[in-house]
C-alpha cells in the first residue's frame, strides 16, 4: 500500500514539474530516472520529440567502468559525467534539469553534480 502511494505522489510532482520544464533546441531537457539499482539519463529535445543523448548504468559501452565502482551514489556520479561528455561531443552545453518527481537528494543530486563536472550547464 505504501509503494502505491509514493508512486502516485511522485507522478503528481512530476506533472507539476513538467508544466514548467520544457526543453528547446537551444536548451534541451535533461531527464533522470532512478530505479532501485540503476539510474538512467536522457537529453531530450521536446520541440521535435527526439532523444539526443542517453546513457544508463546498464549501457554496454560503460558497463566495465560502472562495475568497478561500489556504491549507487558513485555510479550515479560516473554516469552523469559520462553523459555530459557525450552531450558536449554533440555540441550540447546548456540544458534544463528535469528531476522527474524525485527529491533533489542522494543519487539524483550526485547525477546532476556529475553532469556539471562533465561540462553541462543548468
Amino acid at each position: 500500500m505504501i509503494k502505491k502511494d509514493t508512486t502516485k505522489r511522485r507522478l503528481r510532482i512530476k506533472q507539476t514539474i513538467r508544466k514548467r520544464v520544457f526543453g528547446s533546441t537551444e536548451r534541451p531537457r535533461f531527464s533522470v530516472y532512478r530505479s532501485l539499482n540503476d539510474i538512467y539519463g536522457q537529453i531530450i529535445d521536446d520541440v521535435t520529440g527526439k532523444t539526443l543523448v542517453s546513457l544508463s548504468t546498464n549501457s554496454k559501452e560503460i558497463r566495465a567502468e560502472v562495475e568497478a565502482v561500489k556504491t549507487k551514489v558513485e555510479k550515479s556520479t560516473l554516469v552523469g559525467k559520462l553523459l555530459a561528455k557525450k552531450a558536449v561531443e554533440k555540441n550540447i552545453s546548456a540544458v534544463v534539469f528535469d528531476r522527474n518527481g524525485y527529491l533533489y537528494h542522494g543519487r539524483v543530486k550526485a547525477f546532476a553534480d556529475g553532469a556539471r563536472e562533465g561540462g553541462l550547464k543548468f
